[in-house]
């Protein structure tokens, strides 16, 4: 992004802000196996057809989604197969930041001593018995 004006900054950061929508990348997620209609898109997403349409239109006018008319359907596929590999990269920095956190959280845990474990049934001190008298 080295040498980039402010408006084509602002045009990476659009591109970013589409992203940055979990119904949105559950589309394109749905896109990868194959073109959709928004009315598959959205039973497969749990969403209303309008819901959808408004992310389709917003990933179409990022270059990331392709529109076919089809008839009376519009059928969606994705334009640049490239987001896949964006994607791919994030899910592989974001799985090891998880990763490290757990390491770190995990150095915090005690490992269990027989000291520090309660007192089990037969090492538990005799209970006095009451006898009948």
């Amino acid at each position: 992004m080295q040498g980039l004006t402010e408006e084509a900054l602002a045009e990476v950061a659009a591109y970013f802000q589409a992203l940055a929508e979990p119904t949105r990348l559950k589309i394109l997620n749905l896109l990868r196996e194959r073109e959709r209609s928004v009315g598959e898109l959205a039973e497969l997403c749990g969403f209303s057809a309008a819901n959808v349409s408004r992310h389709l239109s917003l990933l179409t006018q990022r270059g990331l989604v392709a529109r076919e008319a089809r008839g009376t359907s519009a059928i969606y596929s994705i334009a640049d197969p490239s987001i896949y590999a964006l994607c791919d990269l994030v899910c592989g920095s974001l799985a090891r930041e998880f990763e490290r956190k757990a390491q770190q959280r995990s150095a915090f845990t005690a490992p269990s001593h027989p000291a520090a474990q309660p007192p089990q049934e037969a090492d538990a001190p005799a209970k006095h018995k009451v006898q009948p008298g």
